[in-house]
């Protein structure tokens, strides 16, 4: 193909990469070094007959000059990123020098934001991940051995929660698990415990976020393990079953191999969908016991005071600094197969 031909060919896809990709995310990485400036107080006077009084209120107009000089905010460097609310280098040399071993220690990181929520997505994640590829290709598994006028129900009902909007589906589960929802009053039945709820226990609230994820991401490891499972050779597994082989050796020794690179192509996907975990945060309303990377950014932009803008880039930018960190040890394992397959 002419060189020519081929740039016109990849044009258009490299424009859209740009325009929606690349440049925000360099706006996102330059806002991440202002923040929103302190407010501008000034001292008013207020008299009476009898006495006058003095107090402090924003100066709206040099609030509003500063704001038309410096539309961006005040730059602030890297404060965002060590500040309190994000990296908090302060807070973890404080904590150092205190001490007291690694079960308090961790309990004061805890108390951090950054840090909890950085705990739950990397909870999410590895545990998310591999179980709903587990269940996915589990289900592939089944499904492909079943009668061909079973298989179309038995599909539609495997990706049903990849059919419901997220959010939706996470309001839905959350209504059952509600003291009043029918998984509630269950548990409270089962446990003797009146106050038990998702919002009174942190435990509780983790093992259906996490459940609530497996259950989700289930279906697109199914469609992809399923899609696989036509491509496997049947002659090698016929070849297998004369030889003597047992149904899981076909599948330890025939079946998972074939699928490797679909489980990575799985594993990629996942693991950069899953550390973005934001839609059962909120729809589970759990943010008092379960909070994520994104639902912080998300608290930023929605905030009561004023959208902090910079706290939000610099959220933004460590979190896909996490996904490439995350995806790091994938990556160069698919580099070194391509590499040997090549030789």
């Amino acid at each position: 193909m002419p060189h020519r031909t081929f740039f016109a060919f990849l044009f258009p896809s490299i424009l859209a990469m740009v325009l929606f990709i690349t440049l925000p995310i360099l706006s996102v990485v330059v806002q991440s070094l202002y923040h929103q400036p302190d407010a501008i107080l000034t001292v008013v006077e207020n008299c009476d007959p009898f006495s006058c009084t003095k107090s402090t209120k924003v100066d709206t107009a040099a609030m509003a000059a500063f704001k038309a000089e410096h539309p961006m905010g005040q730059f602030a460097g890297l404060d965002n990123y060590t500040n309190h609310n994000h990296l908090a280098l302060a807070d973890l040399g404080q904590i150092w020098a205190e001490g007291g071993g690694l079960g308090a220690m961790a309990s004061k990181l805890m108390n951090l934001p950054f840090y909890r929520a950085l705990a739950f997505t990397l909870t999410y994640c590895f545990l998310v991940t591999p179980f709903a590829m587990a269940l996915g290709f589990c289900i592939a598994l089944a499904v492909n051995t079943l009668n061909p006028l079973l298989k179309g129900p038995a599909i539609f009902v495997s990706i049903l929660p990849m059919i419901i909007t997220p959010l939706v589906g996470s309001l839905i589960v959350a209504w059952m698990f509600n003291p009043q929802g029918i998984i509630g009053a269950t548990l409270q039945a089962l446990t003797g415990d009146p106050k038990l709820s998702l919002r009174a226990s942190p435990v509780l609230t983790w093992i259906v976020l996490l459940g609530y994820g497996i259950w989700t991401n289930g279906p697109f490891s199914f469609v992809v393990f399923y899609a696989g499972l036509q491509s496997v050779p049947q002659d090698t597994v016929e070849s297998a079953r004369i030889d003597g082989a047992s149904r899981w050796e076909i599948i330890r020794f025939v079946t998972i191999p074939h699928l490797a690179p679909l489980a990575t192509f799985v594993a990629l996907v996942q693991l950069m969908d899953n550390f973005r975990v934001f839609e059962p945060v909120v729809g589970f309303s759990a943010e008092a016991n379960a909070t994520s990377l994104s639902w912080l950014v998300f608290n930023d932009l929605v905030s009561q005071d004023s959208q902090q803008f910079g706290s939000a880039g610099a959220t933004s930018v460590l979190t896909i600094a996490g996904v490439l960190v995350l995806l790091a040890p994938v990556l160069v394992r698919t580099w070194r197969d391509f590499n040997r397959k090549v030789v």
